[in-house]
């Protein structure tokens, strides 16, 4: 069996994890998400070396999202991607014990990421995840959560995480656009694993 490595990006809600889950039945192989990568990177981290990686951190979800408008955020996102996409690289490069491979899903992986670093790398699969449905995003946040569950955090500051995963989304596609890399409009239903792996054989 050759190796597989495959990457999934996207937006907050967009499925990311419950495509990871199916690919990686799909390929016999396991996951990870790169929430899991920061979470262990913040572990080790010097704050002072890595100051964006804990930039969310000293706030509640009130103070985070009242504090910062929805293009900032976006911002810090796109910014603490850029820190934790060394530890991404390092577990693609030196995961030895996942032999057979694996999939990576997460906000933190981007296009220009990607082609800074595994441009002509052909065993390396990736995927981006897009849903640009403003009612399905809402729906998302209002049942599940995004901060954190949905219920430990006000239904009005819940409007601040919609307008700024709408224009994350936007930021991202319009990078998926400029490197011409492959994604998939999610419908959320049997269709979307189908044309996930159509375009990861392509």
């Amino acid at each position: 069996m050759t190796r597989k490595i495959i990457l999934i990006g996207g937006a907050p809600t967009t499925g990311k994890s419950t495509m990871a889950n199916l690919v990686a039945k799909h390929f016999n192989i396991p996951w990870i998400s790169t929430d899991q990568i920061r979470e262990i990177m913040r572990l080790v981290a010097s704050r002072d070396k890595y100051p964006k990686l804990f930039s969310t951190g000293k706030y509640t979800a009130e103070e985070f999202l009242t504090k910062f408008s929805a293009k900032q955020i976006v911002t810090m996102e796109f910014e603490q991607s850029e820190e934790v996409w060394p530890g991404i690289r390092k577990f693609i490069k030196q995961n030895y014990t996942w032999k057979d491979g694996f999939v990576i899903e997460g906000v933190n992986i981007l296009p220009h990421l990607i082609a800074k670093d595994f441009a002509n790398d052909k065993d390396l699969k990736f995927i981006f995840l897009i849903n640009e449905d403003a009612k399905k995003i809402r729906n998302a946040i209002f049942t599940r959560g995004l901060w954190g569950d949905a219920n430990t955090y006000p239904d009005s500051i819940k409007e601040k995480e919609i307008e700024w995963v709408l224009s994350f989304g936007h930021k991202l596609k319009l990078e998926i656009e400029k490197y011409k890399y492959p994604c998939v409009e999610v419908k959320k239903n049997n269709d979307d694993l189908q044309l996930v792996l159509s375009a990861l054989c392509d």
